[in-house]
C-alpha cells in the first residue's frame, strides 16, 4: 500500500513523541515531571465551566461554520481594547489555534511554495507547511543574539521566487523572544515591499514580562490584505482542552476561501464555543496575576539553568519557554534515559528534544525546550533533577 509523499516528510512531534516511554515508566511507579508541554496548571477562570452548568438548550446544535456570533463579538472586544477595530467576517473561529494556522497555510500555499520561519519555531508548523505542500525556508537564530531574527538583511536574504508568506510566534514559542513594534513594523514592510503574507501566531500575546504594551501585527492598517493573525484562548485562558482559535484577518478573499475548509468540517465545538466567550469576561486583573505567575516561574528555571555546567540559554521575556544548549551528545538519547534509566526518588522529568524545532538538518541535537508550567516547587525539583541527569548521564558517557 502506498501513502502520500506529503505525509511521509511529516515527522512525529517531539513534544509529544516520547509518550510511551513515560507511560511505561509510570507503569514502573515513577513519578514524571513534565517539562515537555505547554499544559498550563493555572486554573481556568470559573466563567468557562459555569456557562457550561449553565447551558439550557434542549439540542446541542451545530454551530455555524465561521463561529458562533457570542464568541466572535467577545473576540472583537478583545481587540478593541488593544486599539484594534474588527468587523465580524474578519474573524472564523476555528479548532484550535493549530486549524487556524492550518486553513491559513492550506489557502495560500501551492506544492513548492516555501514560506519562511524564524528557527527554532514551533514543530508543528513544519507539518501544516508539509501537508499544504510547502517547505519552510528557516532564518537561523541564537542564544547569544536574544534569538533576534527582525533584521531586513537577514529575512530578504531567505526571500526567493517561491515565497508566500513570514510565519513567526511572537512572544515566541520556543525561545521566549518578544519583538518591539519597531521589529514588528520591519517585518509589515518587508512583506509589503515583497508581495508577502505576514502570519503572526500571537497565541502568547498576554504573556510579557518587562512590562511591555501588547502588540500584534493587526495594529498595522497598511497591511490590512496580508496580515493573518492566529490566536486562541488555550494558553491566554488556560483553557487547552477547550481547543477553541481563530483565524483573523481583514483579507475577505482569503476569509472566503478558508470558509470553504471551515464548511467542509461542519463547525467548531458548540458548547466550547459558549464557555470560551464567558472566558473573555476576565478582567486585566486575571492577566495581572497570571502574569506575574509565570514571570516567578521564568526566573527560577533560568536561574537553576544559568548554575547546571555547560548549559547555555538566553532569558526568555515571554510565553512560558526556554530554549536550552545542553552538554550532551544527543537529546533524545538522553530523554530516553532519563525516563527508561535515570531516577532520584523514584522521579523523573520528560523534556522536548530540540531537533524538531529547526528546519535545518543537524541543527539542536544538543538543545531541549522547557515549558515552564509547574507550581514553584514541583518546577524547582524538576530543575534539580535535570541537574542531576546531566552530571549523570554525562559521567556515564566519558
Amino acid at each position: 500500500m502506498r501513502f502520500s509523499k506529503k505525509v511521509q516528510e511529516c515527522s512525529l512531534s517531539p513534544i509529544r513523541k516520547f509518550y510511551p516511554y513515560a507511560e511505561e515508566a509510570k507503569r514502573q511507579g515513577k513519578r514524571i515531571y513534565h517539562l515537555n508541554i505547554g499544559q498550563p496548571d493555572v486554573e481556568t477562570p470559573r466563567a468557562f465551566f459555569d456557562a457550561v452548568q449553565n447551558f439550557a438548550q434542549p439540542v446541542l446544535a451545530y454551530a455555524p461554520s465561521p463561529g458562533l456570533p457570542v464568541l466572535i463579538e467577545a473576540v472583537i472586544q478583545y481587540y478593541e481594547q488593544l486599539g484594534i477595530h474588527y468587523e465580524p467576517g474578519d474573524v472564523t473561529v476555528t479548532t484550535g489555534g493549530s486549524e487556524a494556522l492550518s486553513i491559513a497555510l492550506n489557502c495560500i500555499l501551492d506544492d513548492g511554495d516555501e514560506i519562511i520561519v524564524p528557527e527554532p519555531f514551533y514543530p508543528n508548523y513544519n507539518t501544516f507547511a508539509r501537508i499544504a505542500g510547502a517547505h519552510i525556508r528557516p532564518v537561523e537564530t541564537r542564544p547569544e543574539e536574544g534569538y533576534r531574527f527582525a533584521i531586513r538583511e537577514k529575512i530578504e536574504a531567505a526571500i526567493n521566487a517561491n515565497t508566500r508568506a513570514i510565519l513567526f510566534s511572537n512572544p515566541g514559542n520556543p525561545t521566549g523572544t518578544v519583538l518591539d513594534e519597531s521589529e514588528l513594523r520591519l517585518l509589515a514592510d518587508i512583506a509589503k515591499e515583497h508581495d508577502l503574507f505576514l502570519i503572526g501566531d500571537e497565541v502568547y500575546r498576554e504573556f510579557v514580562y518587562g512590562g511591555e504594551q501588547l502588540t500584534s501585527i493587526g495594529q498595522y492598517g497598511d497591511i490590512a490584505e496580508r496580515a493573518i493573525i492566529i490566536d486562541s484562548v488555550s494558553k491566554r485562558f488556560s483553557a487547552c482542552g477547550a481547543r477553541i482559535g481563530m483565524l483573523i484577518t481583514r483579507n475577505k478573499e482569503l476569509q472566503q476561501h478558508a470558509m470553504k475548509i471551515c464548511q467542509a468540517r461542519l463547525s467548531v465545538a458548540t458548547l466550547d464555543q459558549i464557555a470560551s466567550a464567558a472566558l473573555y469576561s476576565a478582567g486585566s486583573g486575571y492577566f495581572d496575576t497570571v502574569r506575574a505567575e509565570y514571570r516567578q516561574r521564568r526566573d527560577t528555571i533560568y536561574q537553576k539553568l544559568s548554575v547546571i555546567p555547560g548549559v547555555i540559554c538566553s532569558e526568555p521575556k515571554g510565553a512560558f519557554y526556554v530554549m536550552a544548549k545542553l552538554p550532551i551528545d544527543d537529546a533524545e538519547k538522553f530523554q530516553t534515559w532519563m525516563l527508561q534509566e535515570f531516577s532520584d526518588g523514584n522521579e523523573t522529568i520528560m523534556l522536548a528534544p530540540g531537533a524538531g524545532f529547526y528546519a535545518t538538518p543537524g541543527r539542536g541535537r544538543d538543545e531541549v525546550r522547557l515549558a515552564y508550567v509547574l507550581k514553584q516547587s514541583d518546577l524547582e525539583r524538576a530543575m534539580d533533577l535535570l541537574a542531576l541527569g546531566i552530571h549523570e548521564y554525562r559521567n556515564l558517557n566519558r
